[in-house]
C-alpha cells in the first residue's frame, strides 16, 4: 500500500472523466473535468482505513494553501474495505480528517481503473488543458509537486490557458460538540477518564457518568506547542497511556499520549495539565525494513536500539502507547512504519520491539515479523502484548520470553485472528475462521479474554485464548476505535469510545456472546494477469525539475521485493540497488500479492550535472 513509483508523463494523454456515485465538499453540485478546466488538478486516489493515505492528506494541506488560486486537489475515495463503500462512513471520514477539497465517492473503482491506479495512494495531475502530465504512486511527493506546480503555472500563463479565482470547494456547516471523532480513552484515579479528543486536537477529562466534562487540556487548535494546558496544542492525539507511579514521579509526567500527526510523543502532567515533547523530532520516519538484528549467540535481538536522543528521532504516525511491565518501557504502535517501537521514558532510549517494517501479515521472530497498521496496544497478565493490527483486519500476541544475562528478552508475534491484508468480514466461531473488518482497540477481560473494537464491523468482539473461539459481544456501533473493561461498579461493563457518533457508551459483558456468521470476504481490486516463470520488472523513477539522483555513493535507488504467500516468488525478492529485477513466479500458485517498496535519493543540481 506504500509503494512508491514516479512515472512523468511521455505523451499527452487526455484525462478521463470523474464517475462516481456522489460529491463531497461541493455544495451538492457535480464536478467534471469541464468545470475544472483552467485549473491545475491533483487527483488523489485514496482509501480512509489506509495511513499512507492520511500522510498524502497532510503532505498536500501546505500546496493546497499556497496555490489556493490555481491549484484544485480532489479527493478520489477508492475503498478497500467493505465498510469504506458506505456513504455516511465516507461523509464522517472527510469530517474526521478535515479535508478541504471535493471529494468524489466511487465505490465501484470507475475512475480508479479509468487512471490505472494499482497503489493506494496515488496521485495523478492534470493540468489546465485537461492533459495527465504526472501519474505518482506512494507518499513523499510534497517536494517534487512543490517544483512541478509553478513550472505548470508559468508555462499555462504564458499559454493563457491558466485560470486564477476560488476553487469548487464548498465547506460543509460546522457542528459543536462536546467530544469530535474520539479515539482513545484512558481511567484516571477518583474514577474519571482521560480521552483523546482526536477531532478537537485535545484531550478531555470526563467524569464517571461519560458526560459531564471536567477540564480539557490543550487550546483545541491544530499544531504543536508544549507548555500549559491552555496553551498546548496537538495534531489529531489518539492513544494515552499511565506512566507507573514511581516512575512517573522520576520523569515528573503521569501519561504519554501519542501525538499521531505530529510525528511524536508527549507528556502530560495530570495535576497541572502542562504538556512537553518526549520524543519525536516531527518529521515522518519512513519505512524501516531491513534484515532482523541478531545477538552474538545467533538467537533474534530483543529490540533494535534508535538512540538515547528521543528528540533526535523520527516516528511515524504512533497511534497507541501501553506500558509493559515485562519490558519496562512504553510500547508504541508505530502505524506508520508498521512496527512496535519502544520508548524508555527515565533513560529516553528508544528501540524497535517488533515488526522490520515490511507490511503485510507474517509470524515468528518480533524482527522478522510484519505487521500492517498496528492501532492497539493492551498488556495481559502474562506481560503478553495483545495488538489490533488493523490493515490485516488481525488479532496479533507478542510473547516474550525470559530476560537473558544481559537483561534483552526474546520476542515472538502469533496471530490469533486473521489472514491477510486483503482478507477480512464478520464471522464468528473457531479461530482459525473467524473474521474482523479493521479493529483499533483492545482490551483484557477479567478471565482473560481479549475484547477486540471491531471498528468497521461496527461492533465488540470476543477471543478466548483457552478455546480459539470468537464471538461478538456488542455490535450496531458507529466506528469504536477503542474498549476498555471498567471494573469500578458492581459488575463490570466495557467502555466503549464510539467515534463516529462522537461518544463514550457502557455496554453490558454477556454470559453467552451472540455469534454471528456473515462470511469472509476479500478487497476486490482489479487483478493483473500474468504467467508464470520470468517476470521483468522495472520501476520507472525521474527526478523533480532541479534536482537529479544523488549517486556520489554509488547507485541511490533501492528496491524491495516480497510476496504473499512466500511461495509465490521462486527467485527475484528480497533488497538490492537499481530498480529493475527479474522475478520468477511459481506455477503451482495460482494468485497473490507483490509488495514492492521502492527508494531513490535525489539532490538539488541540473539532471546532466
Amino acid at each position: 500500500m506504500d509503494s512508491a513509483t514516479n512515472t512523468a508523463a511521455t505523451v499527452r494523454v487526455r484525462a478521463s472523466e470523474l464517475q462516481g456515485r456522489a460529491w463531497l465538499n461541493t455544495g451538492g453540485a457535480e464536478l467534471g473535468l469541464e468545470k475544472l478546466r483552467g485549473k491545475i488538478v491533483i487527483l488523489d486516489f485514496w482509501s480512509f482505513c489506509c495511513i499512507n493515505c492520511l500522510h498524502v492528506l497532510d503532505e498536500l494541506r501546505p500546496l493546497e494553501e499556497e496555490y489556493r488560486d490555481v491549484l484544485v486537489t480532489v479527493g478520489v475515495h477508492s475503498p478497500k474495505f467493505e465498510h469504506e463503500a458506505d456513504p455516511a462512513a465516507l461523509a464522517a471520514a472527510v469530517e474526521r480528517y478535515e479535508i478541504t477539497h471535493p471529494v468524489l465517492d466511487d465505490p465501484e473503482l470507475a475512475t480508479w481503473q479509468a487512471y490505472s491506479a494499482r497503489a493506494w495512494p496515488t496521485l495523478v495531475v492534470v493540468d489546465p488543458e485537461g492533459y495527465i502530465v504526472a501519474h505518482l504512486s506512494g507518499e513523499g511527493h510534497a517536494a517534487g509537486l512543490a517544483s512541478f506546480i509553478p513550472e505548470l503555472i508559468a508555462e499555462h500563463e504564458a499559454k493563457g490557458t491558466l485560470h486564477r479565482g476560488d476553487g469548487p470547494y464548498v465547506a460543509p456547516e460546522p457542528v459543536s460538540r462536546d467530544l469530535r471523532f474520539p479515539g482513545k480513552v484512558l481511567p484516571l484515579a477518583g474514577g474519571n477518564f482521560l480521552v483523546s479528543d482526536t477531532g478537537h486536537h485535545r484531550l478531555v477529562e470526563m467524569g464517571p457518568d461519560l458526560a459531564t466534562v471536567v477540564r480539557t487540556i490543550g487550546a483545541g487548535t491544530r499544531g504543536h506547542t508544549d507548555g500549559s494546558a491552555g496553551q498546548a496544542e496537538f495534531n489529531e492525539p489518539q492513544g494515552v497511556a499511565l506512566l507507573p507511579a514511581a516512575l512517573a514521579a522520576r520523569v515528573g509526567y503521569d501519561v504519554i499520549m501519542a501525538d499521531s500527526v505530529n510525528h511524536r510523543l508527549r507528556g502530560v502532567t495530570l495535576a497541572t495539565g502542562e504538556v512537553r515533547t518526549v520524543a519525536g523530532n516531527g518529521v515522518q520516519r519512513l519505512l524501516d525494513a531491513g534484515p532482523a538484528r541478531v545477538d552474538d549467540d545467533g538467537a533474534p535481538a530483543s529490540a533494535t536500539q534508535l538512540g538515547t536522543a528521543p528528540l533526535e528521532i523520527a516516528l511515524s504516525s504512533p497511534w497507541d502507547v501501553a506500558y509493559s511491565s515485562v519490558l519496562e518501557t512504553v510500547v508504541v504502535a508505530m502505524a506508520g512504519t508498521h512496527q512496535l517501537f519502544g520508548f524508555d521514558p527515565a533513560s529516553g532510549a528508544v528501540e524497535i520491539v517488533a515488526g522490520n517494517g515490511l507490511e503485510g501479515l507474517l509470524d515468528g521472530p518480533a524482527h522478522q515479523a510484519w505487521f500492517a497498521q498496528p492501532s492497539g496496544l493492551t498488556e495481559d497478565a502474562q506481560g503478553n502484548l495483545w495488538v489490533a493490527d488493523s490493515e490485516t483486519s488481525a488479532l496479533r500476541v507478542v510473547k516474550f520470553g525470559p530476560a537473558g544475562d544481559a537483561g534483552g528478552r526474546t520476542a515472538t508475534v502469533e496471530t490469533a485472528i486473521g489472514e491477510g491484508l486483503f482478507d477480512f468480514g464478520f464471522r464468528d466461531g473457531d479461530a482459525a475462521q473467524a473474521r474482523l473488518q479493521h479493529p483499533l482497540g483492545v482490551a483484557v477481560l477479567p478471565d482473560g479474554s481479549v475484547a477486540v473494537a471491531d471498528t468497521y464491523n461496527g461492533a465488540v468482539r470476543r477471543y478466548d485464548p483457552a478455546t480459539r473461539q470468537v464471538s461478538t459481544l456488542a455490535r450496531g456501533l458507529a466506528e469504536p476505535s477503542d474498549v476498555l473493561l471498567d471494573e469500578s461498579g458492581d459488575v463490570p461493563l466495557l467502555i466503549v469510545v464510539e467515534a463516529n457518533k462522537h461518544q463514550l457508551i457502557r455496554v453490558p459483558l454477556p454470559k453467552q456472546a451472540l455469534q454471528v456468521d456473515e462470511g469472509a470476504a476479500q478487497t476486490q481490486r482489479p487483478r493483473t494477469a500474468v504467467a508464470s516463470g520470468g517476470l521483468a520488472l522495472t520501476v520507472r523513477f525521474s527526478a523533480p525539475t532541479g534536482q537529479k539522483l544523488d549517486d556520489r555513493w554509488g547507485d541511490p535507488t533501492q528496491l524491495k521485493v516480497s510476496s504473499t504467500p512466500p511461495e509465490l516468488l521462486v527467485s527475484g525478492g528480497g533488497t538490492s540497488v537499481g530498480l529493475s529485477r527479474t522475478l520468477v513466479l511459481s506455477a503451482d500458485v495460482p494468485e497473490g500479492v507483490l509488495h514492492l517498496t521502492a527508494r531513490a535519493a535525489a539532490c538539488d543540481g541540473p539532471e546532466d550535472a
